[in-house]
Order: structure tokens, then C-alpha cells, then sequence
């Protein structure tokens, strides 16, 4: 876990200029290895906590330093979007691999982050995921 280097990152994607096309960055923190095909679940949840758990330290450092964030529910934001359309990114890859996300708008950026712990494929590996938009959660 280095907390240091998730912050480092992500204060680096709140300026850098986002790709050709596209109006995110979409970053894998940290991942798992060994768990893509399911592996144990007993190795899964182990994953999984240390994820939360790691995602909890950035959160805490993000909000001494932005607020507190905010807590997105990822699947709402699928049911609701799959109603009313197609979801914008990295929204709909955010909805799809995760339960969750801490969010904050960035004073003076006109950006967002996200931070989710993508575990709601069994088959794939679990992953601490930043994002950083000019897109508004759905």
C-alpha cells in the first residue's frame, strides 16, 4: 500500500490534459493478482478489504484536503441511466465495476474523482480504481 503515490497520481490527473477524445483518466491504484477467474473466495474478500481499506486511507487524506467526499452509489447510477439512456464515462465502466465510489468536485479544476474498489466481477481481479472527469455523476 502507498498511499503517498495513489495521492501523488492523483493530484497529477487533476492537471494533466486529458486524452485525445476522451474527458477522463481512468487509473488502476493498485490490483490483485492471481484472483481473475474467481480464485477463492476466501482470497477474494481478503482482497477486497485490503482495497477498502486502502481506498479509506486516500479517502482520508483527499478529505483533509478537499472535504469530506461523497458516497456514490454505482448501481443506482445503473439502474437509473439504464432507464433514462446510456450512461456517460467513466461513469458506465465505474457502474459496472464497482458497488461504489468517493467522489469530490475539485475546487478550481472543473474536474471530479472518483475512487471505487472494482470487485463486482468475480471472474476478473479487484482493483482500487481512480477516475478523474469533467463529467458530473449521472
Amino acid at each position: 500500500m502507498d498511499i503517498a503515490r495513489h495521492i501523488a497520481l492523483i493530484d497529477e490527473l487533476c492537471f494533466r490534459p486529458f486524452p485525445a477524445g476522451l474527458g477522463h483518466h481512468l487509473v488502476v491504484l493498485s490490483g490483485s493478482h492471481g484472483l481473475r477467474g474467481g480464485g477463492e473466495p476466501a482470497e477474494r474478500a481478503v482482497a477486497v478489504d485490503q482495497y477498502e481499506k486502502e481506498r479509506d486511507a486516500v479517502d482520508a487524506l483527499l478529505a483533509e484536503r478537499w472535504g469530506e467526499s461523497e458516497i456514490l452509489s454505482l448501481l443506482t447510477v445503473l439502474l437509473r441511466t439504464e432507464r433514462a439512456g446510456e450512461i456517460p464515462e467513466p461513469w458506465a465502466e465505474l457502474s459496472a465495476r464497482a458497488r461504489v465510489a468517493y467522489l469530490w468536485e475539485v475546487a478550481g479544476t472543473g474536474r471530479w474523482v472518483a475512487l471505487a474498489v472494482a470487485d463486482r466481477d468475480a471472474a476478473d481481479e479487484v482493483r482500487l480504481l481512480a477516475a478523474v472527469t469533467r463529467e458530473a455523476p449521472p
